[in-house]
């Protein structure tokens, strides 16, 4: 299964494009992070970890999911 990570600090955002159905539901609620047109799509460094985690709680189709990073 194809995904990418994106690291913020204390989470990293994981996509799987391959379930993306392509809502708009991250481009609304995050735009500043979020933006198709661009490479990477997935800016996490303009969000802070809480808003990632609710707005991917928000995911409809499970493509966007998160980690927390811990201190090994």
């Amino acid at each position: 299964m194809d995904t990418h990570e994106y690291i913020n600090g204390e989470i990293t955002v994981i996509w799987q494009p391959q379930k993306c159905i392509h809502a708009a539901v991250c481009v609304k609620t995050l735009p500043a992070v979020y933006n198709p047109k661009e490479r990477p799509w997935i800016k996490v460094e303009n969000a802070t970890p809480q808003e990632l985690k609710n707005q991917i709680d928000l995911c409809p189709s499970g493509a966007l999911s998160y980690k927390f990073n811990t201190d090994k």
